[in-house]
């Protein structure tokens, strides 16, 4: 998911929304209400008290009713489920789409079983993220992607331009853009046990990373057992016509626990989590292995290559990069993207890409990155917020344990 600090924009929205007219408000941030998509749900949000702001050209809820804080609490302890929508699927189909992709991606897709995904990321020809991305492979000739909203065009561009090359040479791959279905993210605690009721099929026996086409709550939904907030949970592509359906029965099956949540909620559940925002913690400059995603790169890949920017990555693989992202705690203010990282003695070794106050630890969490050497678990940092330097210190992520649902 893409865009930087909806934490702080949410708290920020909430106080201008009450003195402000709304189309100003908008305008000032992003771009004009009136050149925003809107999700299927989006008449559904508004009745339920969304707060809407403009989000990669999308018209989304930062926050309900309730308060961001109380949102991430509520996922951790009951459930949550948002409307990611805005957020672009897609099927890549044909004998030869496992070579195409693996040009691509740093995943050793042609090694993962019929029904598995894993988090992969696009790299250029620099070693450089040009986004990050959960694949899966369906079966041989098909294999289904979600990218970031934010990155949508660039992504579909530089896919479409290696597609052609490729199918000049005569490789087989086909693409179909899935703008005909919505994305819902159920997460936490409350999530399997939700969305048993709906659907026959046994989630006691899918597992974290496993994708199915079942149907659930009667409409023929691609369901992920994924998400972005470090809680046990699904992602569902579900027909657009079917969306508003599902959403009402989810909340309705969980007797009110499982709470419609927003980007902001969002934003502190994937910090908590220690996952990266793409344009924040991970940007076109930055490679997997400086962004601690060295687990991602497939054993065969690193053997072999064969993916853009290969050498520049498997050089870092072999010698070790020169910056690292890392986690932090630290006083003061919360840190934000952009907030100098200083060592003890005050000479600058790296940059906050993201910060906040984490609800559920009740202290400043952030994370980013720092010259190798300064990146090891209780390494003591200054972070400078606003020309004064606060106390910090290295920790190793994520801040709080994840619960994915993996066979015991």
């Amino acid at each position: 998911m893409r865009g930087g600090g909806l934490w702080q924009l949410g708290q920020s929205m909430t106080r201008r929304l009450a003195q402000a007219d709304k189309k100003t408000v908008a305008h000032r941030y992003f771009s004009t209400e009136a050149e925003l998509k809107k999700t299927v749900l989006y008449d559904f949000h508004v009745a339920n008290g969304g707060k809407m702001v403009p989000f990669a050209g999308w018209s989304m809820p930062i926050q309900y009713k309730d308060s961001i804080m109380d949102s991430t609490l509520n996922c951790r302890q009951n459930g949550s489920l948002f409307d990611v929508s805005h957020m672009c699927g897609l099927s890549l189909k044909g004998k030869d789409c496992i070579p195409f992709l693996e040009k691509l991606v740093i995943a050793d897709v042609a090694g993962l079983a019929p029904g598995a995904g894993t988090l992969t990321v696009f790299t250029n020809e620099k070693g450089g993220a040009i986004d990050d991305s959960v694949i899966t492979k369906v079966k041989d000739d098909h294999i289904y992607l979600v990218v970031n909203a934010g990155c949508r065009d660039k992504d579909l561009a530089h896919i479409e331009e290696h597609m052609k090359a490729f199918k000049a040479k005569g490789g087989d791959v086909s693409w179909h853009i899935h703008d005909e279905r919505s994305l819902l993210a159920l997460q936490g605690p409350l999530a399997a046990p939700t969305l048993q009721h709906l659907t026959k099929e046994d989630l006691s026996k899918f597992y974290f990373g496993e994708f199915r086409i079942w149907d659930i709550n009667g409409a023929h939904c691609f369901l992920t057992r994924t998400g972005y907030t470090g809680e046990d949970g699904f992602e569902i592509s579900v027909p657009s016509e079917n969306a508003l359906d599902l959403a009402k029965a989810i909340l309705e099956k969980s007797e009110g626990k499982v709470r419609l949540t927003g980007l902001g909620a969002r934003d502190s559940l994937r910090l908590e989590a220690g996952l990266c925002l793409y344009g924040n913690d991970m940007e076109q400059h930055v490679t997997p292995v400086e962004a601690g995603l060295t687990w991602a790169i497939g054993k065969r890949r690193r053997a072999e290559g064969g993916f853009l920017g290969a050498e520049v990555i498997l050089k870092q693989l072999e010698s070790g990069p020169t910056v690292r992202r890392v986690g932090f705690f630290s006083s003061g203010p919360p840190p934000r993207s952009h907030s100098e990282i200083q060592d003890d003695k005050g000479k600058g070794i790296g940059e906050v890409t993201s910060g906040g106050f984490s609800p559920c630890l009740k202290k400043n969490i952030a994370m980013g990155y720092v010259k190798s050497g300064s990146h090891k678990a209780g390494t003591k940092v200054k972070i400078v917020i606003r020309g004064k330097a606060y106390d910090g210190v290295v920790t190793k992520m994520p801040f709080v344990p994840t619960k994915y649902y993996k066979p015991s």
